[in-house]
């Protein structure tokens, strides 16, 4: 049988869709990339915010057509499952299987008693395999964690390797805790293990990700390890490069900052999401920073390490945020100058304690604000990109243009599919994977244009 995927919503979903589609691989399927070429197809949702739910529901629909060709299963899996899954399975009958996030670690079975295929031997001994990791540890989702047939989806040069799942922080706007559940560390020889393996594989660029990467370990080692993991991964001979992603700020050290100052492997970029800047507003979101510390916190990162990029999240339209929050917000982007910001409009979710809070925006306003900050962010970008002109980088080619004549690729500076790309102009042979040394001579938008 033909199997096709579709992945919805964050790096850490993703990781989990190729996990789900090693398993089918393992087991002698024939992975496709065209839904009307699936016996099967496999959707992984996200159900974070109103607009991912949104997607989902229309993504499910838009495949449930192909079962009036050619499909014959359509399997929907992940977190807009794992909060509505009830209401799912009576509002879109011909979906024939429904897969919480929480039963991630039966997954298989149930996906084989849907296919009616115990018989097959190779399915046999893989979800034997998954059955005999369920002793060796008390973690909820571990075993799934485990599972080496992981296919990685996103290209030859980079892969995201997933340190922790679910969240404990409890911010008031978000549902992660509800459906992912508290956060749940890898042992670091898993992860090591793992990343090895990508090395070995050719990947020259890993991605840690978490719902929050600086608390790592500390729900399996009493205290963050994000340091000493690190350590190790940058002993991998075969990786050039390693990013973090989504470190909140109050649990961002001076070890880390000296880490990321020091190793020549670990790039020079920090994602830090602040939400906001106003006291007020955070105390209503159950941040753990506030405002000074946050200024504190990115006045000591840029002394460290000069070179350093800087990325964001905000959030504007929060309940009870005034006209003065918004404008100490605005106020304090244009004086910061983040390199990258992503902004989001409050998104009011069932059963988070936001979503009870009676000043609730209007979404006019919400949309203005998402917009002024945008708009101040474009600006702010560009400057800081036009300052690096005539430094000299180094650039990952990942691919060329259309035309053949340019080659396209990532500095330190760019996360893929977040940030921006670079075009190099040389006249050298270069293969995709490689690395080349070369001077930044323009900018366009949120590009870099460079020549060697």
């Amino acid at each position: 049988m033909k199997i096709g995927f579709v992945s919805l919503g964050c790096s850490k979903n993703l990781v989990d869709t190729e996990k789900t589609i090693g398993i089918f691989k393992a087991n002698n399927y024939e992975i496709v990339n065209k839904p009307e070429e699936a016996d099967v197809i496999v959707i992984n949702t996200c159900g974070f915010i109103e607009s991912a739910k949104e997607e989902a529901i229309n993504t499910i629909l838009e495949m449930a057509e192909y079962k009036k060709k050619k499909c014959k299963y359509l399997i929907v899996m992940g977190c807009l499952v794992e909060r509505y899954k009830e209401e799912l399975e009576k509002a879109i009958p011909e979906v024939d299987l429904w897969i919480k996030y929480s039963e991630y670690n039966s997954l298989w079975r149930k996906i084989q008693e849907l296919l009616n295929d115990e018989n097959n031997p190779i399915q046999n001994k893989v979800n034997c395999d998954i059955k005999n990791k369920q002793n060796q540890n008390s973690n909820k989702y571990e075993k799934f964690d485990q599972v080496e047939e992981r296919v990685v989806s996103t290209g030859n040069n980079y892969a995201y390797l997933k340190i922790a799942d679910g969240c404990s922080n409890r911010c008031t706007y978000c549902a992660i805790p509800y459906i992912r559940g508290p956060q749940i560390s890898r042992k670091m020889e898993d992860i090591i293990k793992e990343a090895n393996k990508l090395a070995n594989d050719g990947y020259k660029e890993l991605i840690l990700i978490a719902q929050d990467t600086t608390k790592y370990g500390t729900d399996i080692y009493g205290k963050p390890m994000l340091v000493e993991l690190m350590k190790e991964i940058s002993k991998i001979d075969k990786i050039k490069w390693i990013r973090f992603l989504y470190a909140y700020p109050e649990t961002i050290s001076d070890d880390l900052i000296k880490l990321v100052k020091e190793d020549n492997k670990i790039c020079k970029y920090f994602d830090i999401p602040i939400q906001h800047i106003s006291d007020a507003v955070l105390k209503r979101m159950n941040r753990q920073s506030d405002g000074k510390s946050i200024r504190k916190l990115i006045s000591k990162i840029r002394e460290e390490i000069p070179d350093v990029v800087l990325r964001t999240t905000v959030m504007v339209g929060f309940p009870g945020e005034t006209k003065e929050d918004f404008e100490e917000l605005y106020e304090f982007l244009k004086e910061a100058k983040f390199d990258k910001l992503g902004c989001f409009a409050y998104s009011k979710e069932d059963g988070t304690p936001a979503a009870r809070i009676k000043e609730q925006i209007h979404p006019m306003t919400k949309k203005s604000r998402y917009n002024k900050i945008m708009s101040l962010q474009k600006e702010i970008s560009k400057q800081n990109l036009e300052k690096r002109i005539e430094q000299q980088v180094e650039v990952l080619i990942e691919d060329k243009t259309f035309d053949g004549k340019t080659y396209i690729g990532r500095t330190y500076m760019d996360v893929p599919d977040i940030d921006g790309i670079a075009y190099l102009n040389t006249n050298k042979k270069l293969q995709e994977g490689d690395f080349a040394k070369a001077k930044i001579v323009d900018v366009s938008n949120y590009d870099l244009i460079l020549e060697d």
